[in-house]
Order: structure tokens, then sequence, then C-alpha cells
């Protein structure tokens, strides 16, 4: 198992949220490793049977376990009624003052909000775990394989490509099948499976939900609740574009990022196709790998940070903008190339000025750290710790 940035509460319960395969099981199975622990798995058809029929059930379990130090509810958005029960639990006798834990995790926030729950309301923490990072990789770490694959636990536990691909393309169905269609969150799949292509090519990239949807063959509303889908069930988020003004900011289309790159690759069909440096398609997923590390670790951190994007009506562009609260913005320019020249940060230099305070940065393979002007230039890898983040 590799290390992980998370760091949920030891002395509170909590919800784990995020996609299928990123570890979440395997997280709480070595959290909870030696306590007394009851452990729920509603991916389990009969399990989730049992405490469906009736949800209180639960309670009834916990209270018949005196000596148990944690509950762990894994997928907890199969029966989101429970989050119900688990509040009565650690308010009322079968947990209040016993040292009961409740960890829960969860791949569907949409489940959740339309069970009508409340989420336990400041009586467990919520947490985001995503795909693996660099720093949780470690020495096993390798930025062409990430770019290629992304970082989802089981995709690095295959040694062969073909395998890794074949991994991600069941990935790919599993969703579809599991996470889309049996939870009736769609009323027609083959729109919504035409959508995944078109979106999943679309990575990084202004949406356009008019021409989205003309190739998907539905209305620009439906696919802006597909999208909604994809936020909701964890698997990209949008970068909103920068402005001052809110009204303003929300005339103008977001970008949708995808939560891994490997599974983006498997949904556009492309996983065949090298990601070769000094090549369109390998700047693009760097700054994808570069954007998500950022988020990631933002996340971790628990800093409250904000990201947005800006382009202009020439295409001038900063790929992206750091809100960071009681301290100056940071404008990120992310480049694939191993050496940094003065055309890679002039949008930095003209933006500057409006940007009174802001801290300027330029993120890339060039190994070399190096100043020009008000311009920054970094090593990736250094980015993290520029930004506040390691």
């Amino acid at each position: 198992m590799f290390p992980r940035s998370i760091n949920p509460s030891e002395s509170s319960s909590f919800l784990l949220l995020g996609p299928r395969g990123t570890g979440k099981s395997t997280l709480l199975r070595d959290r909870f490793a030696g306590r007394r622990t009851i452990w729920i798995d509603l991916l389990d058809p009969e399990t989730e049977h049992r405490f469906s029929l009736p949800p209180a059930a639960l309670r009834e379990l916990v209270a018949a376990a005196p000596a148990v130090e944690g509950v762990v509810i894994d997928e907890i958005q199969k029966v989101p009624a429970l989050l119900d029960v688990v509040h009565g639990c650690i308010e009322g006798p079968a947990g209040k003052g016993r040292g009961v834990r409740f960890a829960m995790t969860g791949s569907s926030a949409r489940r959740l909000k339309r069970g009508a729950v409340n989420l336990l309301a400041g009586r467990a923490f919520v947490h985001h775990l995503y795909p693996l990072t660099a720093r949780e990789l470690g020495p096993e770490f390798e930025l062409s394989r990430c770019l290629r694959f992304g970082t989802l636990p089981a995709v690095l536990a295959f040694d062969a490509d073909a395998d890794r691909m074949e991994f991600l393309r069941a990935y790919a169905r599993t969703y579809l099948k599991e996470e889309v269609w049996s939870e009736h969150l769609i009323r027609r799949l083959d729109p919504f499976r035409r959508f995944l292509e078109v979106a999943a090519q679309c990575n990084g990239e202004i949406l356009n939900l008019s021409n989205i949807a003309r190739d998907v063959g539905v209305d620009h509303k439906t696919v802006g609740g597909y999208f909604e889908i994809l936020e909701d069930t964890l698997l990209g988020f949008m970068l909103e574009p920068w402005h001052a003004s809110v009204r303003k900011r929300q005339r103008q289309a977001p970008k949708f990022w995808w939560f891994d790159a490997g599974v983006a690759r498997a949904l556009a069909g492309t996983l065949t196709v090298d990601v070769v440096p000094r090549s369109g398609g390998f700047g693009r997923a760097f700054e994808h790998f570069v954007i998500a590390e950022i988020v990631r670790a933002a996340d971790y951190a628990r800093s409250d940070f904000r990201f947005f994007y800006l382009r202009t009506k020439d295409d001038a562009e900063i790929d992206l903008i750091v809100e960071r609260p009681g301290l100056p913005p940071v404008l990120v320019e992310i480049k694939s190339t191993d050496r940094v020249e003065a055309r890679h940060i002039r949008d930095l230099q003209r933006f500057l000025p409006d940007f009174p305070g802001a801290m300027a940065v330029c993120l890339s393979r060039d190994p070399l750290r190096r100043r020009s002007g008000d311009v920054l230039a970094l090593p990736w890898q250094e980015g993290l710790t520029e930004l506040g983040l390691a």
C-alpha cells in the first residue's frame, strides 16, 4: 500500500468520498487494523438488502456490540438513509460516550443528496480521496506512465501496458453499468455513452454545450445535466473562468477536467496512442497532470484554495489562477518543455499588472529554477512548495 497524504480525523467520525478504485476501502482497512471494527460492505447485494429493510438494523448491530471501536460502512450511497441512522447512533446511547467512530465511504454524492440526507452536518467530517499523487508514489513515480495510464492504484499493480489498458477499459464499462445505469441517474444509456466519449475528448477544453449536444444527439440542457452527474459522481471537476465580478464569471464557460488521465483516455478511445514529448498531446496531458496534482494537494491540506483559468478574446491565457485566503493570488502557467524560454512566460508578464501583488510562476519539466523579471520559472515538482502545499 502506498502512503496516502489524506489524514482523516482520529477523534471524529468521517465520510470519505472518492471515485471507485481510488483506494478508499484499502485506506480504511489500514486505518482500523487491530481495532474492534464492524465492517459493512454495501456492494454485497445481501448486505445491502439487509440494511435497506430497515436501515434501523444498523442501530441494533452497534448496540449489540458494546466493545466495538469503529464502524466502517463501505459505499454508503447504496443505502443513503443509513446516514440518518448513523446520526442517531453518534448522538444517542448507541454511540455517545463510547468512543465509537463511524467511517463511511461513498462514490456518488448525487445519491446522498437525492436521498435528502443531512450529511451529518458537522457530526462527521467530509474528506475526498483521489488517485495517487506523485508524492504518494515516491520512487514508483514515472511521469510518462502517469500521463498515459493515470494513477489509479490498481493500474500501478500491473507490469504490462496491455494489462493497464484492459483494466482501464473495464473500469469505464463498470462505471457505465454500476454508477450510472444501475443507480438510475439517467433514463437512456446510449446518449450518455456517446456523451462520455465526447466529454473525454474535450478534457481540459472550454465547454461548448451546444456543440457537444449536437455530437451526442441531445439538447444542451441534457448535456449540462450529464456534466452535473460527472461532478456528483466525483469523476471530474469544473475550472471556472476568472473574473473579479461573480456575475461576469458566470457568463463564461468553464473547463471540465477528468479526475484521472487514464480513465479519460479509456473513454476517449486513445489508450493505444502514445504520449510523446514535444507533441500537442503531451502538452495537454502534462497540463492535466499538474493541475490535478495542485487540486489534490490543496484538498488534502484543507487549504480552502479556489482555482480558475483566464482566457481573453485574443486567446491569451493563464492556465491556472489560485486564490489563497489571506494571501496574494498565484498565476500559474504550465509548460511541458524541458527548457523554459521567454516565449513561454509572455502571457504571465502580460497579465501581472492586472493582479497587483500577485505571484507568477511557470511550472515545467525544466530542472533549473530561474527568475525573469517578476516571473519565477520552477520545476513542476517545486510548484506545490511555492504554493504552500508541500
